[in-house]
């Protein structure tokens, strides 16, 4: 049994895009099971449909109009063309004054999920054998979901991809069935663990974050700046508990795991969304992807 992980990492997902279009179209792995946390939830459904250009037309598409209506951030273009993020102050003030509890909302993103996957999609979908997960941080309950497509109708599947992509406090924080639930990263950012309890004996898995930590974190500028950085970290130290984990799991099942880290550092602010950058992410994954295995499964000729 064969399954695909990509972790969490928003606008980075544009890198896992590319790498999974080599591993099916030119590999052809047919995965049984697909896993996605925060970010990668929102390619697992075409991605298993096969709908690769579907799904890279979208999502090189997005940016902060298509996931915000509520939008914590500015984001200029300073002369150099470098962007520069600041505070929305004012869209910060007005949603303390409403005693909201998060700086932004990004119900446009619900929006486009479903303008994105289909009812029919959908219904083929679940009317296959594959099984897609969606990974969600229960807050109520202080633990980690993986909502399967099998359980669900299409209004709440659609629920689910939009949860666990909720980057809070700067996303909507969603109420449902009773509980809050947030973006699925805050639990589990690489669900290796998962794939393999459920039965996966062969695991690709797409972490979008390079295998060596590259940058020092500058001093925080403010109580937004140093939120943030304290995601950063958080986010971090999950990611490379989830590895070890998975890790450990698959030695002692006998299970096989293939890590394809982005190899350099693509962004340090993943929730800004650039359309020409993204593009270029999709293309530089594919490339990656082709790179590795071609490494590999090089032959080399036998000495003399």
């Amino acid at each position: 049994m064969r399954a695909l992980v990509i972790s969490g990492g928003g606008s980075k997902g544009a890198f896992a895009g590319g790498v999974a279009q080599y591993l099916i179209e030119e590999l052809h792995y047919d995965y049984d099971l697909y896993i996605g946390t925060s970010t990668g939830s929102l390619l697992i459904s075409h991605l298993a449909l096969k709908k690769i250009q579907k799904i890279k037309e979208f999502y090189t598409n997005v940016n902060q109009k298509t996931i915000f209506n509520i939008s914590p951030f500015n984001i200029k273009t300073d002369k150099y063309g470098h962007k520069e993020i600041s505070i929305n102050h004012w869209n910060t003030v007005r949603r303390f004054m409403g005693s909201k509890k998060t700086f932004g909302e990004s119900k446009n993103l619900r929006k486009l999920i479903e303008k994105a996957l289909t009812v029919e999609e959908f219904e083929e979908l679940k009317n296959s054998h594959k099984d897609l997960l969606v990974t969600v941080s229960n807050l109520s309950q202080y633990s980690t979901q993986y909502k399967s497509i099998k359980d669900f109708d299409y209004k709440d599947f659609c629920d689910w991809i939009w949860i666990s992509c909720n980057y809070i406090p700067f996303m909507s924080l969603v109420s449902k069935d009773g509980c809050e639930y947030a973006d699925g990263g805050f639990g589990s950012m690489v669900p290796i663990k998962e794939a393999i309890e459920r039965g996966a004996t062969t695991v690709d898995v797409i972490v979008l974050e390079t295998e060596v930590n590259h940058l020092n974190s500058l001093p925080s500028k403010n109580a937004f700046s140093l939120i943030t950085s304290l995601h950063g970290f958080m986010l971090d130290r999950i990611e490379k508990q989830n590895i070890a984990i998975g890790k450990f799991v698959a030695n002692n099942a006998g299970a096989i795991i293939n890590l394809y880290y982005t190899p350099t550092v693509l962004t340090t602010n993943s929730l800004v969304f650039d359309k020409k950058k993204m593009t270029m992410w999709w293309e530089s994954g594919y490339q990656f992807a082709a790179k590795k295995n071609m490494d590999i499964h090089e032959i080399k000729p036998e000495e003399d």
